[in-house]
C-alpha cells in the first residue's frame, strides 16, 4: 500500500470501525476519517429510543472520547464532505477544495433519509430522524407537543412512536403496507407488533396513504390521508426508508446498483477503493450468495473489521451472519439471518403474548429467526445459521426439542475478534 495511507469518507459506525480496527491490527500508515457532521463518531441506535427519553446524553453517545483519535493517530475531519474521487491521481476532493492523497480509499458514506414528496413536507414541525442534530430538534419539539403523526411503520418510525406514546402524546402511525415492518418481518411477527402497539394506545392505519401535510403560519398542524381523513399533529416524523449515498462513487466510474457494488472482500472494481456499511451492495453467503445492502450495526461493525483485516494482510471473505434488533417500548425485536423468500413460518412460544419466535424456512432450510422478548432463541439462531447447522421445521415446531442441547453437540464456532 502507498505511504499515503487510508482515507475513509464517512464517520459513522462503519467508518469508525474501519479506522479503529486498522490501528488495532497494526496498520502504521496515515488514517484520515472524514465526517460531514460537526461531531466526532457517535452511536446512532439510541437516538430514536434512549436519547429521546433522556436516558442517555451526547457524551455517552460518543464512540470514544476525543483523545482516542489523537492517541491512535487517526486524523478526524468533521463538518467536511467528499465531493469527488479522482482515481487517477488517487485523491479525495472535499467540499472546501482540500485534496487528500490516498493509498486506499474507503466509502463509508452511509445513506440518507428518503424525502416525502408531498405538499407540506417542508413545514416546521416535520422531522426526519437519523442524526444527532435531528434527535436534538425532535426531542425539543416533543416537550411542547400533544399529538404526533408518524409516516411509515418501519423500525425508526415505530421506535419513535413507542417513545412518544410513553411520553403522553397521542400517536398515529400511517403505513402504505398492510402491516408494520412489512419488508423485514413475517406476517406472524408483524401481527404481534401491530397488536401490542395498539394496546399501548398507538393508532395504526395500514393500507393508507398520506395526501398532504397541512400547515398554519408555517408550522404543521395536521396530516390529510388519501381517504380525506384529517389527523391533528403538533409534529410529524417521516420514516419511509433511505437512499444510499453512492453519487460520488458513480461519478468516479464505479458500479452502483442500490449502493456501491463490492465483491466478497468489500472491494470495488478499483483495487484501491472499497466500500463498507449502509452504502455497500455486497454478496452475502447467508442470502444464497445474492447481493444485498444491509442497514445494521452488525453489518457496519463486521464490514469495518473485515476491510481492516484485508488492508493489513489478512484478507478473508465477508460472511458474518446478519442480525438486527429494534427496541419498541416493551418489545425487543431481534432477527438473525435474512428471511426474504421464506415459504414456511414456524412459531415457538405463545403468539398471543409478547414473547415468541418465528423460524422462517425455504424448502425446508432455515433462513432466519425473528424473536420478540426471547433473547435465548436469538442467540441460538445466530449459531445455527453461522455454523450452517441443519434444523428441520418439525424440530423448530417441537417445543420439547432442546435447541441449546442441540447446539452443545455441534462444533464450537470459530472465534471472532473482540469489539473495540
Amino acid at each position: 500500500m502507498s505511504d499515503s495511507g487510508v482515507v475513509i469518507a464517512g464517520a459513522g459506525l462503519a467508518g469508525f470501525q474501519a479506522a479503529a480496527s486498522l490501528r488495532e491490527m497494526g496498520f502504521t500508515g496515515p488514517v484520515v476519517l472524514i465526517g460531514d457532521e460537526p461531531h466526532h463518531p457517535y452511536q446512532r441506535p439510541p437516538l430514536s429510543k434512549a436519547y429521546l427519553q433522556g436516558l442517555t446524553d451526547d457524551a455517552r453517545l460518543a464512540m470514544r472520547p476525543e483523545h482516542f483519535y489523537a492517541d491512535k493517530h487517526i486524523r478526524v475531519l468533521t463538518g467536511r464532505r467528499l465531493v469527488r474521487l479522482d482515481r487517477t491521481r488517487r485523491q479525495a476532493i472535499l467540499d472546501d477544495g482540500t485534496a487528500l492523497d490516498y493509498g486506499h480509499f474507503v466509502f463509508a458514506v452511509g445513506a440518507r433519509n428518503r424525502p416525502l414528496p408531498l405538499p407540506g413536507a417542508e413545514l416546521r414541525g416535520v422531522f426526519y430522524l437519523r442524526t444527532l442534530d435531528d434527535a436534538r430538534a425532535l426531542k425539543a419539539a416533543m416537550a411542547g407537543a400533544r399529538s404526533a403523526v408518524v409516516i411509515g411503520a418501519g423500525f425508526i418510525g415505530l421506535e419513535f412512536a413507542a417513545v412518544a406514546a410513553k411520553h403522553g402524546l397521542a400517536v398515529t402511525v400511517i403505513e402504505v403496507a398492510d402491516r408494520p415492518m412489512a419488508r423485514a418481518l413475517s406476517p406472524a411477527m408483524a401481527a404481534i407488533f401491530a397488536r401490542e402497539h395498539a394496546k399501548s394506545g398507538i393508532r395504526l392505519l395500514f393500507n393508507a396513504q398520506v395526501q398532504r401535510l397541512i400547515g398554519e403560519a408555517g408550522a404543521v398542524v395536521a396530516v390529510e390521508t388519501a381517504a380525506q381523513e384529517r389527523i391533528e399533529a403538533d409534529l410529524v416524523v417521516i420514516g419511509i426508508g433511505v437512499i444510499p449515498n453512492s453519487e460520488v462513487a458513480a461519478a468516479a466510474g464505479l458500479e452502483v446498483r442500490n449502493g456501491i457494488v463490492v465483491d466478497a472482500q468489500l472491494s470495488t472494481s478499483d483495487p484501491n477503493v472499497s466500500a463498507v456499511g449502509d452504502c455497500a451492495l455486497h454478496p452475502n453467503a447467508h442470502f444464497a450468495d445474492q447481493s444485498l445492502r444491509l442497514e445494521s450495526v452488525q453489518n457496519a461493525t463486521d464490514q469495518g473489521r473485515c476491510l481492516a483485516a484485508r488492508l493489513t494482510g489478512k484478507a478473508a471473505r465477508y460472511d458474518a451472519v446478519p442480525w438486527f434488533w429494534s427496541d419498541q417500548g416493551h418489545l425487543k425485536l431481534q432477527i438473525a439471518g435474512i428471511t426474504t423468500g421464506f415459504d414456511q413460518a414456524i412459531v415457538r412460544g405463545d403468539p398471543t403474548g409478547s414473547a415468541c419466535s418465528v423460524f422462517c424456512f425455504q424448502g425446508g432450510k432455515l433462513l432466519g429467526v425473528e424473536s420478540v422478548n426471547r433473547p435465548g432463541d436469538h442467540l441460538v439462531a445466530k449459531r445455527l445459521i453461522g455454523q450452517r447447522l441443519a434444523l428441520t421445521p418439525a424440530q423448530a415446531a417441537d417445543e420439547s426439542f432442546d435447541l441449546k442441547a442441540y447446539l452443545a453437540r455441534a462444533p464450537a464456532p470459530a472465534a471472532t475478534p473482540a469489539a473495540l
